[in-house]
């Protein structure tokens, strides 16, 4: 069996791994970026809006833009819409995710596709790549393979609160430079959305536990019925995707050699399922310490990842997770409920 050695292995090149390999090997560290899929960033299984801030923290190609988002709309069950402002960028995140490996592969990592991995037998990392299996010696791993992580089982570390969801890619009447959410009470513990880019848009939704992925499909064929009786949208479905969102993080995110980011640390936002900027944020903050860690050869470094993160956004997820625990017990209270558990309103803020 083939052998290989590096200082730090990458698990997953969507944002978070991406950006992990990029500022690791900036330092001059020996990183492997590992991605299962043969194309990085496909397929799509997202709604694809960012927000404009975030374009400050990339100095990649920004061909993954394409329009602008001044806004969102919350339509409440009630159906009162709420109109927030929220500069924003609605992107091709293939491309968005190909241009942050392409970073990463230009600071010096090395990036293999269609890789898979196995096991992890006393630090050695089983992978399967051109269908030969490879033994991979990292010192360090960072896992940023997603919400069904399997670096996170080698841990002990899983998140078990996911939230299944389908969108479909679907034709404007009209195009529109506001994101729109839809609270009902059929969507348990999540919303439905419909995010403009250009004349097309992303129309999608999830619906917490309970349910199988064949019913969230039919409350999503109802939800486009009624776009189109609203004539906001127009033509056949170009197209469907599925996939799961974590709903809170998991216990831990470092534990001896391996560290979390992104989807597979649990850092999306609990309630409103946003990842990508914490994405990108988590996994430079994971590189950081992983080269700094190698630097000093002290693997103890790496528990300062986890510290910086929760001091960043410890709060943030903590007051989330509570709101999250809020609007789910009172879910038949929807309406009363929601201005203190969506985070447009004042309420949300109250404690």
């Amino acid at each position: 069996m083939k052998e290989h050695r590096c200082d730090i292995l990458v698990i997953g090149a969507g944002p978070a791994g991406a950006c992990a390999a990029r500022r690791s090997a900036q330092t001059g560290a020996n990183v492997l970026l590992a991605e299962r899929k043969k194309i990085i960033g496909e397929p799509v299984r997202c709604a694809e809006f960012i927000p404009r801030q975030l374009l400050g923290k990339l100095d990649c190609n920004k061909n993954f833009i394409v329009q602008q988002v001044k806004g969102m709309k919350s339509i409440l069950p009630d159906n009162q819409i709420i109109e927030t402002p929220g500069p924003g960028l609605m992107i091709n995140r293939d491309i968005f995710d190909q241009a942050l490996a392409q970073k990463a592969k230009e600071a010096g990592a090395e990036i293999w596709t269609e890789t898979r991995m196995l096991t992890n037998d006393n630090g050695w990392v089983v992978a399967e790549r051109n269908r030969e299996h490879i033994r991979i010696k990292p010192d360090i791993i960072i896992g940023a393979d997603g919400p069904h992580t399997r670096v996170g089982r080698w841990i002990g570390s899983t998140n078990k609160n996911l939230i299944p969801a389908v969108q479909a890619r679907v034709v404007l009447r009209d195009t529109s430079d506001s994101t729109e959410v839809y609270f009902d009470k059929q969507y348990f513990g999540s919303y439905a959305w419909l995010f403009p880019k250009g004349n097309i848009a992303n129309a999608g939704l999830g619906i917490k536990q309970g349910s199988s992925l064949v019913n969230i499909r039919e409350s999503l064929n109802c939800f486009l019925k009624n776009l189109k009786k609203q004539h906001r949208i127009t033509g056949e479905v170009k197209g469907y995707t599925a996939g799961w969102v974590p709903a809170g993080p998991p216990r831990k995110i470092v534990k001896g050699n391996v560290m979390l980011a992104g989807d597979a640390a649990g850092h999306t936002h609990p309630i409103t399922g946003a990842g990508v900027s914490q994405a990108v944020t988590g996994g430079a903050m994971a590189g950081k310490w992983a080269a700094e860690a190698i630097k000093k050869g002290d693997i103890k470094l790496l528990k300062s990842y986890e510290e910086e993160w929760m001091e960043l956004y410890g709060e943030s997820l903590e007051r989330a997770c509570k709101r999250r625990e809020m609007m789910e017990k009172s879910w038949n209270d929807l309406d009363k409920v929601i201005r203190k558990c969506w985070a447009v309103f004042k309420e949300y803020y109250r404690d």
